[in-house]
């Protein structure tokens, strides 16, 4: 399991703890080598040390502004020298510095993109909507703007409120996005425009899979990248 997977958290951790789990498996095919947070004293964090995975915190409050932060962040991911960053419930926005360097897939309990935003549970239902769900992305530089990996619909409940439908979501959410990493990880993906492909396809039709040091590296073809 050479593909290794750096997870960055804010709360609880339960998308972690989905990965975490997943990972186990050697079939899955990566790995998590390390867990980031931008606070002490989380769940997530705790998560990470009772499964034996480094951790590492980096609090806005203790640089002079967010680009100092931001390449701090940068510096203490690449000592893990992930292949992909996941953002599981990671509640600041990442700079440039981290953007530029790696590769980061974010989880939106919406389908995107309808709803951005860090109240999209609540805005999906003052909208009056009667199907929502959750969406898996690339990130990039906008809030929740990036190319849509996967998404998966969840019905909307008479009596529904902002909990009972969050919980809803968070359940698919956990495993779309246990499903997207790992494909990543064992198929390799490329990036044309918005369209995100898991998996590559070679000159005689067959699938090709990126293997994690290639993948790790943004290779220019035209129109697109891939990974």
């Amino acid at each position: 399991m050479s593909f290794r997977l750096v997870v960055l958290v804010s709360g609880s951790g339960t998308n972690l703890q989905a990965l975490l789990d997943a990972t186990a498996s050697a079939a899955f095919g990566a790995r998590v080598v390390a867990v980031g947070a931008d606070r002490h004293g989380i769940e997530g964090l705790a998560r990470a040390e009772r499964a034996g995975v480094q951790t590492f915190v980096e609090q806005v409050s203790d640089y002079a502004n967010r680009d100092e932060w931001d390449a701090a962040l940068a510096a203490r991911i690449a000592e893990h020298r992930p292949d992909l960053v996941v953002s599981a419930g990671f509640m600041k926005i990442l700079g440039p510095r981290v953007l530029a360097a790696f590769p980061v897939v974010n989880t939106h309990p919406a389908l995107l993109p309808a709803f951005p935003g860090a109240h999209a549970v609540r805005d999906a239902l003052a909208y009056g909507v009667r199907l929502t769900g959750c969406t898996v992305h690339l990130v990039d530089a906008g809030v929740d703007t990036g190319p849509v990996i996967a998404q998966e619909a969840v019905a909307v409940r008479e009596g529904d409120d902002e909990q009972t439908l969050h919980e809803r979501i968070k359940t698919v959410e956990r495993g779309l996005l246990v499903e997207v990493v790992g494909r990543m990880a064992r198929e390799g993906w490329a990036v044309t425009g918005r369209t995100v492909r898991i998996g590559r396809t070679d000159e005689s039709g067959g699938a090709g899979r990126t293997g994690p040091e290639e993948s790790f590296q943004q290779c220019q073809e035209p129109g697109g990248t891939t990974r």
